[in-house]
C-alpha cells in the first residue's frame, strides 16, 4: 500500500487534484488509500466518501439491463420499440456530416442489443455533427444540474425528433443510448429506473451508498467537485448543497449514479465471480467481451482509443499504452472516476472530484492504471 500512495500523493501535493480514493483488491486483499479532503470544506477524505459516479454508471446499467434479459421482459435482439414506441420510425442523417434535414429511413428496427453496444445512432463520435448540440441543449447530456433534464416520457419525446447519426449496427456512439437503456428498463419493469437498480441490483450486492440520489444521513459524506476556469485553474463546480438529496426526475443510467469504492468493489467482484448468482456467466460474458468491428472502433475515435466496447464498458482488446491488460473491462466518468476488473481477478477502483480535462486527471489515471495492471504480481499486503 506504500507503493500506492506514493505514487499518488504527489497529485494531491501538487494541488491538481484536491482529494482521491483509491481501491485496489485481488481476492481478499485489499488495498485503499485516502488523500486530501473531501472539497472546500476541509474534512479529510474518506473510504466511504461518496462521489458522482458518471459514466462508471454504464456498467451497471448494463448488468441491470441483463437481468431483465434473463427474465424475459426485454429481449436482447427484439425491437425496442414495443417498449419505445417513440423510436419506432426514427431518422437517420445520410452522413456523419449532412444537415438536420437532410436524412433517410431506418433501415433497421433498433434493439437492446444496439443499445448496450453504443451501435443504435444515439449519441456523440464527432464534436462536429449537427446532432451534438441537440443532445446537448434538449437532452442535457452534459449538464452538471441533475434537476435540468425532463422526465423520461418528455425526454424520449424530444429524443425522436432528433436523428440518428448512424444506420443502426453500422456505427458506434456514445453516451445517449444509455439514457435511452434506463427509459426502457424502466418501463419494462413498470417500475421508476432507481427503483428496479436498487431491487435487483444494488440491495443484493449489498452496495447500500449506491443511488440516484443521497440517502438520508450521508450528505456529509459527498465530495465537492471541481473544474478548471479559462486561465486552467481548479475552481469549484458543483458544491454539496442539498440538491443531490432529491431523486431527479430523470436518472440517467448512463451517468447518474452516486458511489462508493466499497460499493463499485462489489459490483466488480459480482463480475469476477460470474455474475456471483445474479446474473449467468453468459450475460457477464456478454458484458466483458468486445463488440466492436473496425468500422466501430474508428468511428468511436478518441473515446474508444482503438479499444473495444463490451456492454457497459470499454474491453481491452490489445497492447497499445503501458496500462493495457487484454480483457480488462470497465470505463472512466467525466467527473474524474475510473473502475475496472482485470482477467486476473483485480478489481481497480479511483475516485477523485475533478472532472477530465482538467490539469494532472489523466496523468493520474494513466499512473493509477498502470500501477494496477500488475497488481496481481505484487505479494499480499494482508490489508
Amino acid at each position: 500500500m506504500a507503493d500506492l500512495e506514493d505514487m499518488l500523493r504527489p497529485f494531491v501535493d501538487a494541488g491538481d487534484i484536491p482529494g482521491l480514493v483509491a481501491l485496489v483488491a485481488l481476492g481478499d486483499d485489499v488495498e485503499v488509500v485516502t488523500l486530501g479532503t473531501q472539497g472546500s470544506s476541509g474534512v479529510p477524505m474518506a473510504r466511504d466518501s461518496i462521489f458522482r459516479a458518471a459514466s462508471i454508471t454504464k456498467p451497471l446499467t448494463a448488468a441491470l439491463t441483463m437481468t431483465l434479459v434473463e427474465d424475459g421482459l426485454v429481449d436482447l435482439d427484439g425491437p425496442v420499440d414495443e417498449l419505445l414506441p417513440e423510436l419506432a420510425e426514427p431518422r437517420v442523417l445520410r452522413t456523419l456530416q449532412s444537415p438536420l434535414d437532410d436524412t433517410v429511413v431506418c433501415e433497421r428496427p433498433i434493439t437492446a442489443r444496439h443499445l448496450l453496444t453504443g451501435t443504435a445512432g444515439h449519441g456523440f463520435c464527432t464534436w462536429e455533427s449537427p446532432v451534438v448540440p441537440l443532445l446537448m441543449e434538449q437532452l442535457h447530456q452534459a449538464d452538471d444540474d441533475v434537476h435540468a433534464v425532463p422526465a423520461p416520457d418528455e425526454w424520449m419525446r424530444r429524443l425522436s425528433r432528433i436523428p440518428l447519426i448512424h444506420q443502426p449496427g453500422d456505427g458506434w456512439t456514445y453516451n445517449a443510448s444509455y439514457d435511452v437503456l434506463g427509459v426502457l428498463v424502466a418501463r419494462a419493469a413498470r417500475q421508476d429506473l432507481a427503483d428496479v437498480m436498487a431491487e435487483r441490483l444494488l440491495e443484493p450486492l449489498g452496495m447500500t451508498d449506491t443511488g440516484f440520489h443521497l440517502r438520508e444521513g450521508s450528505g456529509d459524506r459527498l465530495t465537492t467537485m471541481y473544474g478548471t476556469d479559462d486561465d486552467g485553474a481548479l475552481r469549484v463546480r458543483d458544491e454539496p448543497d442539498g440538491s443531490l438529496t432529491r431523486p431527479p426526475a430523470f436518472a440517467s443510467g448512463s451517468g447518474g449514479l452516486l458511489t462508493t469504492a466499497d460499493d463499485w468493489l462489489a459490483f466488480g467482484r459480482m463480475l469476477l465471480a460470474d455474475g456471483g448468482g445474479l446474473l449467468s456467466p453468459e450475460s457477464v460474458r456478454l458484458m466483458t467481451t468486445d463488440h466492436t468491428t473496425p468500422q466501430h472502433r474508428e468511428m468511436g475515435g478518441f473515446f474508444l482509443d482503438g479499444q473495444g466496447w463490451g456492454f457497459g464498458g470499454g474491453v481491452d482488446t490489445a497492447l497499445v499504452d503501458p496500462w493495457n491488460v487484454v480483457g480488462r473491462y470497465g470505463w472512466v466518468g467525466g467527473t474524474g472516476t475510473s473502475a475496472y476488473v482485470h482477467p486476473d481477478g483485480t478489481v481497480a477502483v479511483l475516485l477523485t472530484q475533478v472532472v477530465v480535462g482538467s490539469p494532472g486527471i489523466e496523468d493520474l489515471m494513466k499512473a493509477f492504471w498502470t500501477f494496477t495492471r500488475t497488481a496481481g504480481d505484487r505479494p499480499p499486503t494482508g490489508a
